[in-house]
């Protein structure tokens, strides 16, 4: 993984998840809040699990000893003790602090370096198993589960008649200013 590939991906997050919250933004709250067997059930509740997991991982990337300035702001967030929690059970609340989490990994991005990409750090899973990589593994696991869990939100929203249009990767590749 490339310096540039973190900054690709943290645009194209943030450009999926402006699309998702403008897309659930159209649900009536009970739709929702309708559980659909989804992993974490709703939208609503698929929506909260993201961002409780880029919590949990931006404050163990908050770790890595490159000290990442971006994620300073994290101090004054509260880790989640489940992947299931519900931070937000409103969906703007929700969306502004998506944003703001956004805002820092787009930060973190500009912030990475090859050295920091291959240095490596330790931190602990949510059953205290402890892992020793190389920055860039987990941070390619981040976007990934980013990008899995808003596959099932496309569909969720498909199935409730709202269309989220292209989501390729490819369309920010094109409108980005990167090598």
């Amino acid at each position: 993984m490339l310096p540039q590939n973190c900054q690709l991906l943290a645009r194209y997050n943030q450009w999926m998840n402006d699309k998702l919250y403008a897309c659930a933004s159209q649900l009536s709250e009970e739709d929702l809040h309708k559980d659909m067997g989804a992993f974490f059930g709703s939208v609503l509740g698929t929506l909260n699990h993201l961002v409780v997991a880029d919590i949990i991982w931006m404050k163990r990337f908050a770790d890595h000893p490159a000290r990442f300035l971006a994620l300073a702001p994290l101090s004054q967030i509260e880790r989640p003790d489940r992947l299931d929690a519900i931070v937000h059970n409103n969906l703007e609340a929700l969306y502004a602090l998506r944003q703001q989490l956004d805002s820092m990994i787009l930060g973190l991005a500009d912030e990475v370096t090859g050295e920091s990409l291959n240095t490596r750090f330790a931190y602990r899973n949510m059953k205290g198993d402890e892992f020793d990589d190389r920055l860039m593994y987990p941070l390619q696991h981040f976007f990934n589960h980013q990008t899995h869990h808003r596959g099932q939100l496309t569909t969720l929203l498909n199935q409730l008649g709202i269309e989220v249009g292209v989501t390729d990767l490819l369309m920010v590749i094109r409108d980005s200013d990167l090598p």
